[in-house]
């Protein structure tokens, strides 16, 4: 278990970074910046790249807070992680990591996860059907010091110490150097991805290109603007409109007509006639679908699809979930970043 002797036995250099303060009750969580400029550097470690949802642990004398991404308490969604956490020895500390929902290949998989993060009655079977695991990556706080300026190896190094993993409780491994194979294997196996974090990287709780994502499937968060009217035995709506911000104007990107089952179409479809509005909230809607039922565009789900068109529509899109993690005015479209030279 790491304790205080161990963060204060680290060597001189380290021990001007860490700082003695209060625990915060939120800390921004630290997000990667969508690359396809895929490399190896053994100045680089690479983790599994989670389909889940993010999550922040707090424990402080005893108690323990799980925060979203966008601060949102998610204790009574899974209370089964605030039980494991409670019980673990160490205590007075903050954490980041994923909480996923393994499909029967091993595979997180968020569609499957989508039937636990919709419910809030924890003596639910759906609850105790799904089984979750936080798969937990960072360490910013521990006994009393802020350890966010550390570099990223050691916060895992003290990270690894802090807690007895088990199978809710999860570390999450690395590899430094060949990342293109580590990549070519991921892909193989299904996984989303992966996350390339520069070793000597701080956790600054900004988007950085210190970590970076090497996505093998695309997907991206959008906004549900409005929906089209269902056919034959289909309920509530046929294809979904989506679109995303771009310069605080409301942007269209096509229309998803796949992914939905009954109790998605019933769940999003009370949701949608809630919201409904009568004028259309984008900007540069073209017109080629009639009899659309526009909705105030605050749902945010995630999508996967093969590609943009040169028209900035989702090709092949398919719906993978709600996120209520995310706020719908931070919701843009995420182009692949060039990041220069990497030194090998």
């Amino acid at each position: 278990m790491a304790h205080k002797n161990t963060i204060l036995n680290l060597p001189k250099d380290l021990l001007k970074k860490i700082k003695k303060t209060r625990e915060p009750s939120f800390v921004q969580p630290m997000l990667a910046t969508l690359t396809q400029d895929y490399f190896s550097s053994k100045e680089w470690l690479y983790e599994h790249k989670f389909d889940g949802e993010r999550c922040l642990a707090f424990k402080k004398n005893g108690v323990v807070q799980l925060l979203s991404r966008n601060k949102k308490n998610m204790n009574v969604i899974y209370p089964e992680l605030v039980a494991a956490l409670t019980k673990q020895s160490a205590d007075n500390f903050v954490i980041d990591g994923e909480i996923v929902s393994h499909n029967k290949k091993g595979v997180s998989d968020f569609e499957q996860l989508q039937g636990r993060m919709n419910l809030r009655d924890s003596s639910s079977e759906k609850q105790k059907s799904i089984k979750i695991a936080y798969c937990i990556f960072d360490l910013m706080y521990v006994d009393g010091y802020d350890v966010r300026a550390l570099p990223l190896d050691v916060r895992k190094s003290l990270l690894k110490k802090l807690l007895t993993y088990n199978k809710t409780l999860v570390y999450t491994e690395h590899k430094i150097g060949d990342g293109i194979a580590y990549f070519k294997q991921a892909c193989k196996l299904h996984w989303e991805g992966l996350i390339a974090k520069r070793i000597e990287s701080e956790y600054t709780g900004t988007r950085s290109h210190d970590w970076l994502k090497f996505k093998c499937i695309m997907k991206q968060e959008l906004i549900i603007v409005g929906y089209t009217e269902p056919k034959g035995s289909r309920a509530y709506f046929g294809a979904l409109l989506v679109g995303y911000y771009s310069k605080e104007k409301l942007m269209y990107a096509g229309k998803v007509g796949t992914g939905y089952n009954e109790e998605t179409l019933t769940l999003l479809g009370k949701k949608l006639e809630k919201l409904e509005v009568k004028k259309c909230p984008f900007s540069n809607y073209d017109g080629t679908l009639t009899g659309i039922h526009w909705v105030k565009p605050t749902l945010v789900a995630e999508f996967q699809f093969a590609q943009w068109t040169k028209a900035g529509r989702l090709r092949v899109g398919r719906y993978k979930g709600l996120r209520d993690d995310k706020n719908a005015k931070d919701v843009v479209k995420e182009t692949p970043k060039s990041i220069g030279p990497i030194k090998k």
